[in-house]
This record gives C-alpha cells, structure tokens and sequence, in this order.
C-alpha cells in the first residue's frame, strides 16, 4: 500500500475506535471515521496474537493489504479505516479474504455504488 493510503500514528487508530463506527462479521472488523479533509482514504491493519504466531499473523496483513490495495479507488475519499482480523481469518486463502472484506465493507456502506453492482 502506497505511503500517503497508511494510517500509522497511534493517535489516528485511538480517534478512529472511539468516534468512527464499527461492522463486523465472522473474519473481520471494521471501523471507520469521516475526516474533515479531502485527501485520500488511510488504512490501518490490525491483527492479533489471538490469530496465531508471527507468520500467520504477517501473512493475514499481507493477504489484507494486497486486496484493499486493489480496492482503494472503491473505497470514499476523506475516510479512515481500520481493519482487525478476527481468528477465522488465518485459515483463509486470498480469495475467501477478498470476499469476507468486500462483504464487510459493503454492510458498513464503504464502497462506492459501482462497486457494490459489480459483485
């Protein structure tokens, strides 16, 4: 994922959590909080030690990041997201993935209209 697309700072994680909204299900949680300004969407991965071991939870990030990577022109600008990985999601392969997060995203209403037409 690109510099300008991550959120890093702790700060943002803490003011995403406690005044963005959440969705859910079974692999994924989602928050997310409009921003003032007009710049790019900016993502945050969480996953923890409640997943597995280093290389399960690495690889979790990486299969995370690489889908949102392909959706951020569908995701709304001015937005932060967080994304945390629930324990179902280190069994998953690439595709499961893609299909958990897409129907996250689309029950918390984070994609754009032509995105959700083209499941």
């Amino acid at each position: 994922m690109q510099r300008e697309h991550r959120l890093r700072r702790r700060n943002d994680f803490r003011r995403v959590f406690r005044a963005g909204s959440s969705t859910a299900n079974r692999q994924f949680v989602v928050y997310s909080l409009r921003r003032l300004d007009d710049g790019p969407v900016r993502i945050g991965v969480s996953v923890s030690r409640k997943v597995g071991k280093a290389v399960t939870r690495n690889r979790v990030k990486r299969l995370v990041k690489e889908v949102l990577r392909q959706k951020i022109e569908s995701l709304p600008e001015g937005t932060d997201l967080v994304i945390i990985a629930r324990a179902p999601a280190a069994t998953m392969n690439y595709h499961q993935v893609k299909s958990s997060l897409r129907h996250v995203m689309s029950k918390g209403k984070l994609l754009k209209q032509n995105e959700e037409k083209k499941r």
